[in-house]
This record gives structure tokens, sequence and C-alpha cells, in this order.
């Protein structure tokens, strides 16, 4: 099998207009990342000139979000709907002369496709490629994951066997079929013969090199039809568990999950990313010393597993059954996730199918449970050596039903940003193993805003300083490494994102909570917050590298790193500190004018040039009368209600008569409040309603939404 890129030389007809493109392309690298949230959701037409071709070929398209239909010469080929997976059409003698190409791509909003609705852009376009496929006569079937051939090995009975499934064409139905595994120097280390029209075949494996998050060692299945196709397959040997009181093992050994989520987007080029730009990714997720990642909230790259492979990173992988369920997408999701499976199931990387993230954010809908318990039972019966797990969010209680879901659990939680303080982490971690102690959870999201032109000495929620965001993850990783019986966690992000309905803190258009920003420029200070904690790198890093102008006098400096002592000289001033991955100095002398501020640790250095001025500078803090979902929650950890602002005991009725809340619920919600149910709840207090057995809220949510409620007056 020969992969022919067809990457070049594009026409698009797009809003009216025809140009010249090379894949792969997006219409809204630009626009889906403004903030107007106006972006581009229509059809576009990507047309082009077939060469002929008189053998066997297959067309190839790697994703187009989130429709698309292809024709050639006008006649209708296939029609694929969703945006993250790939698919294959087959070309054999519809290419004797010259044809036109045309792919039709359409990311419209639309009632049969996940994703609803979603804090990220949904870019269109035929955003990672397309090829043709050049088979000879006797070849492996493509079209359900691009080799015809999947690897399945499993630890059975104490021995090791490698299971292959394989499709192939009615030409080679009676042919044999020839499996050969070589280990990563070469050599052949098993083989199995089987006829074509099997199907099936195993290879057993004696003592095999298990991949390991520090030896990601991968062995090559070579399948060989006789006088016919050729396909490679890269795998590996490993094998892990989950226990609700001890966590994660990978091959009988415990390990924390150290994990980062990411998106697939850039600056300026949306998700049209190149192979070089999926490379930076690994390595930056590497430095950080992470061991897992959540591909969020879709598939992605058939490309990037492959670098989690050979990177030894841990792959949580998902579909986009997001934020709202709809029955009517619910064939669309056993589509999405069964494509998932096919295409990515030879990725050893993967540890995880996950089936949904926080879908209940807006309620539980009727026929939920039944909708995920369907979508757990297809993962099961298409793979029996992964769990499966989804990622609830805080407001689905700790008892409720849909958590016995899946195999393993997360939860996404943003105590000290949306809601609450830190301690409510605390507290929900505390009433988790007293409600649901059989369970085994990750926390699979959690971050904060962090503008890297903002910078506070004394940062709170809300201010969308780089600063907050710190202070935010040091306090999260060291209650998630405490917490033993917590089997992971992910950060949620890697990266900053486009998310075209975002306007918060002066910055449109994005998603500002990554360790590394959108264009891979900038590692926050919280990106060396975890790179201290996880990484076994030696290094030392001064915090504050754009917070170049603070005010004279006493200051706190803060060193990041992995050492267990750093010694901090300015000037004259000169201290040591004993400890571990946060060095906190604090009253360090900064005199107007130019401070040089050294750190060393052994052989390890860093220094930064501080200036020390009278008043910081205005853009250091988020300018007045910028949007923020955050308020300042630090200033209401009481249990004493004042009557002149609002609380739980209120009316919704006189609730949503207030100006602030009607923009809440527009941003939230908009305006899909149907009027007969908004005047049903208007009479009842909204601890009333919080407590139906079908909202079902714990008092600590309730106390949550009380604090919130107790900032906007009356």
């Amino acid at each position: 099998m020969e992969r022919v890129s067809l990457n070049a030389n594009w026409q698009l007809q797009l809003d009216g207009k025809s140009f010249g493109v090379d894949l792969p392309h997006t219409w809204n690298g630009s626009d889906g990342q403004d903030g107007t949230n106006g972006y581009l959701r229509t059809k576009g037409v990507y047309s082009k000139t077939l060469a002929p071709e008189n053998g066997v070929c297959y067309l190839e398209v790697l994703a187009a979000n989130s429709v698309a239909e292809v024709f050639l010469d006008g006649v209708s080929l296939c029609r694929h709907e969703g945006g993250y997976s790939a698919f294959w059409t087959e070309l054999t003698g519809k290419l004797g002369k010259e044809a036109k190409l045309e792919i039709a791509v359409d990311n419209s909003p639309n009632d049969a496709v996940y994703p609803t609705m979603a804090d990220f852009t949904f870019y269109g376009g035929l955003y990672r490629g397309v090829n043709l496929l050049l088979c000879p006569d006797k070849h492996f079937l493509p079209t359900s994951n691009g080799t015809g051939v999947w690897v399945t090995p499993r630890k059975k009975e104490g021995a090791w066997e490698v299971g292959i499934d394989f499709e192939v064409s009615e030409s080679a139905k009676g042919a044999s079929v020839l499996f050969v595994l070589n280990d990563a120097e070469g050599n052949a280390v098993g083989a199995a013969k089987a006829k074509g029209a099997d199907g099936k075949a195993v290879i057993k494996v004696t003592s095999p090199h298990l991949w390991d998050v520090d030896d990601p060692y991968l062995y090559t299945l070579t399948a060989a039809i006789e006088g016919g196709d050729s396909v490679k397959v890269e795998t590996a040997f490993r094998y892990f568990s989950f226990d609700s009181d001890k966590g994660f093992f990978l091959n009988g050994r415990h390990l924390k999950i150290k994990g980062v989520s990411r998106h697939q987007d850039r600056e300026g080029v949306g998700n049209a990313l190149t192979p070089e730009m999926h490379e930076e990714d690994i390595r930056l997720i590497k430095e950080v010393g992470a061991n897992s990642v959540r591909l969020a909230h879709y598939q992605h790259s058939d490309y990037f597993y492959t670098l989690c492979d050979r990177a030894g990173l841990l792959v949580w992988a998902e579909v986009p059954v997001i934020s709202r369920f709809s029955p009517k997408r619910q064939l669309n999701a056993l589509s999405q996730l069964k494509e998932l499976i096919l295409q990515a199931k030879n990725h050893p990387s993967i540890f995880t199918w996950s089936i949904s993230n926080e879908i209940t954010i807006a309620g539980e809908s009727k026929g939920l449970k039944k909708a995920l318990v369907e979508l757990n039972e297809l993962a099961k019966s298409m793979d029996d050596t992964r769990p499966t797990v989804m990622a609830a969010v805080t407001m689905c209680p700790a008892d409720s039903p849909l958590n016995s879901v899946t195999d393993i659990l997360g939860y996404n939680h943003y105590f000290g940003w949306y809601v609450g303080t830190f301690r409510d982490l605390d507290k929900w971690m505390k009433n988790w193993r007293e409600v649901a102690p059989d369970k085994k959870l990750c926390l699979s999201e959690y971050g904060a805003e962090g503008i890297i032109k903002y910078q506070n000495p004394a940062p709170v929620p809300g201010d969308y300083s780089e600063s907050y965001q710190a202070v935010y993850h040091e306090n999260y990783i060291e209650r998630i490494a405490a917490a033993d019986w917590l089997w992971g966690s992910y950060v949620w992000n890697m990266f900053d994102f486009g998310s075209a309905a975002r306007n918060e803190g002066g910055v449109r258009g994005r998603n500002n909570k990554g360790l590394v920003t959108i264009d891979r420029a900038v590692k926050k200070d919280s990106f060396y917050v975890y790179k201290a904690w996880w990484s076994d790198e030696p290094f030392v890093k001064i915090a504050g590298e754009r917070y170049l102008k603070r005010k004279a006098g006493p200051s706190e400096i803060k060193v990041y790193g992995n050492v267990d002592k750093v010694k901090l000289e300015v000037g004259e001033y000169s201290a040591e500190l004993e400890g571990a991955h946060v060095f906190k100095f604090a009253a360090v002398p900064i005199k107007k004018g130019s401070n040089l501020v050294k750190v060393t640790s052994g052989g390890l250095t860093d220094t930064l040039e501080i200036e020390g001025v009278d008043e910081e500078p205005a853009e250091y803090r988020m300018p007045e009368g910028c949007e923020s979902f955050v308020r300042n929650w630090f200033a209401s950890d009481s249990d004493e209600i004042d009557p002149t602002r609002f609380s739980t005991a209120d009316k919704v009725g006189d609730l949503v008569k207030n100006a602030e809340v009607q923009v809440l619920i527009k941003k939230f919600v908009g305006n899909k409040v149907p009027k007969f149910l908004l005047a049903l709840v208007k009479p009842f207090r909204v601890r009333t309603l919080m407590k139906l057995p079908f909202v079902k809220m714990d008092e600590q949510m309730i106390s949550m939404v009380d604090r919130y409620l107790q900032t906007i007056k009356k």
C-alpha cells in the first residue's frame, strides 16, 4: 500500500469567493480566535483535478469538520458526519481519465452531529490533509482504519500473545497472509500464517520487552499477502490496572498519572497543524514532566497518537459527547466512538476510551444514562483490553448513578476559579471518599486563566494574572500529590486555545488556562510549577519572568526547581532555603532602579533583572470593565447570609429580574430557556429546585451557589 499526498494545489469556493489553498487548511484560522463569536460556519467546497489511475485506489480524508461529502465529476461517492475522524472511499475504476474531485465541508451548526456546544472553536475545513492510497489487486482493506490490520497484545494466563484481526479484498480471500513480529532491533520474535478469509491470527511471544513511560519500547508487525499487499503496524506489550485505594499500576508497578490536557489548535493556523507543530507539542509535554495526555475533547491526529506511542505518553482518548446531551445525536455519538476505536486501537499509548465530558453541566436530561450505557457497552464490545472512562463535572453528585457507568472516572473541578476556594476541593474529596470509596477516580480537569501581561504581588481569583494562575496550581498539585488514592490528574490545559465565544479578562476568543501560550512561545510560571514537581531534569527558575517592574521595597520572590536547596542573591542581600518544588523568599529588598536577582543550587543558576519603581505599570492589572465569569471568592467564605444580596433562599422570579443575573443566564444558556418553563419555576426558591431528585445538588454545591449569589446585590 502506497500513500500519495494530495495536499497541494486545491481550489476552495467559500463565502462567494474562490482561491487557491494547500492542505491542511481551515477557513477559521483567524476569525475562530477573534472573540466575536461570529466566525464563519458555512459550507466550503475544495476541488482539484486527479490524474488518471488504472489500479486499485482509495481516497483517504484524514479529517473534515464537521460534515463532508465527496464528489467525483459531480457524482456523490460518500458522506461523512463527524469532524475529527478519518474516512475513506474507493476510487478504483473511476479514474480512467482526468477527473474533478470535490470535497464539500460544512461546519454549520448541525442537530445530528456532536459536539453541540463546547468551550472551543469548531474550525471548518480539510485541516489534516488528503491522500490517495494505491494498492495491488490483493490488498488489505483500508476503509476502517487506513491499514486493514488491528493488533491486540494481551497477557493471558501468565503468557503473552498478539491477537491480529484483518480485512482483505475479495481477490485476497484465498491467498495466504504472513504476519511477522519484529522487535525494535529488527529481530523476528514470532510469526503466524492465515488465509485471507480467516480474518484472524495469533502470535505467541515469550518474555516480551514491556512498553513503559520511561522506556517506550515498540515492536513492528509486518502483514503481507502472498503476491500482494504489505503493511506495517507499530505495537507494544503493556498491561495496567486501577485500584480505588492505591491508584494506577502500569505493568504491575504503581504509577501516579501526571497528566495534561491538549487541544489541537494554534494561533493563526487554527487546527490545520503541520507535523512539526505536533512534534513541538510532544517536546513541551515531555519537558514539563507529564507522563500522560488527555486528548480533549475529540479524536486527534493519528500522527499525534503515534508520537505518544514513541514518547511514552499514556493517552486518554475521547469523543466529543460534551456539555449538552442530545438524543438526536446519539447515533452520531456511537458512530464517532466506533470510528475512534477502529482508527486508534493499534496505539499502545492509549489506556482508556472516554465516552463523554461534563455531559450534565446543563442538568441531567431524560435518556442520558441509557445513552451513556449504550456508548460504554459499544466500547467494551470493541475493545475488552482497555477500561472506559468519562469526565463528570462538579455539580454531578458523588452518588449519581451515572458514576457507575464506566470502569474508571474523572471529575472536572475549578474550586478557586469559577467556584469556591481551594478548601472546597479538600471538602469535596473528603465527601467523595465517604460516599463513593469504591470508585476509581482522577481529577480530569482543573485550571485558572493566566494572561501573561497581568502580574500581581497579591494575586486573587478573577484577576486573570499569570501570578494567580501559578498560586492556583501550587495549591492543586500539592493536594493531588497528597491524595494517594487519586489515580491521576490532568491540568486544564497544556496550551492556551481558541474559543470564539470567549471575551474574558481583556482577551477575546481564547481560553487562557494553558501552561504555555497558544503560539507555544511562552512557558508561563505555572509550567515551571509542574516541571518542579514532575520532571527529573535538574533546574531552577525564578518566577515572574514578565514581572520585571516591581514596587521598590520588600518583595516576595519565588523560585521553582526540582532541588532541595536554593540560594538567592540580590545586591548585598543573600538567603538560602531548603525544601522542594516551590521556594518562597519573603521580603526581599528591591531598590529603585536595576536589581539583578540570582538564584543558584549546586551547578544550576538563573538570573532575572528587576526594576524597582514607585508605581507598577497599569498594564500589569486587568483593566476596569473587562468581562469576567470569575469573582473573588476568598472574601465570601462565611455561612452568614447578607439579606441585601441574593442567596438560594430567594425565589427564581426575583433573581431573573436582576440585570446582572440576566447577563449570566444569557452567557451560560443563551435564549433557550422556554418561557413556559421559566414561568413554572419562578415561584420556587432556588434551594428547593436544587434539591429536586432530577437535580439533586448536595449541601456543598448549594453552599457554593450561595456564595456566588451573595456577590450580587438585590
